[in-house]
């Protein structure tokens, strides 16, 4: 199984960060869910806010939204994302307190993504399937 740099340079994946692709800088403060999980936060149970206590939750669902709509236009089935992402986590998210604890859960972008039936990944898993 390629690495994912080669699967990107080969064109068999394309590359995104859906914080940016929301609006999110380079280098941005550091944030986490507060309040449940990516699941929460699309029925606006939970917010997504950083580490300095800013709301930044409309920045990850426009990425989130914007990552979907590209796996549309491409037709795109499968995902792989950054493990623990507020954004990206599958399954071990962080829980809001800015402690490093994990709690079960997903991020924004992977909640959306397998709601609308892709098969989300992590980079630490996706070679295993």
């Amino acid at each position: 199984m390629p690495g994912i740099r080669e699967m990107v340079s080969e064109g068999l994946a394309l590359a995104v960060c859906p914080e940016v692709a929301g609006g999110g800088k380079i280098p941005r403060e550091r944030c986490e869910i507060a309040g449940g999980d990516g699941h929460d936060v699309l029925t606006g149970r939970a917010k997504v806010i950083t580490i300095s206590g800013r709301d930044v939750s409309s920045v990850i669902l426009a990425g989130a939204k914007s990552t979907l709509g590209l796996a549309r236009r491409h037709r795109i089935g499968k995902a792989i994302l950054k493990s623990k992402s507020p954004s990206c986590g599958r399954s071990l998210i962080y829980d809001g307190t800015f402690t490093g604890s994990l709690i079960k859960g997903d991020g924004v972008t992977a909640a959306m993504l397998s709601q609308k039936g892709l098969k989300i990944y992590t980079e630490k898993d996706y070679y295993e399937k």
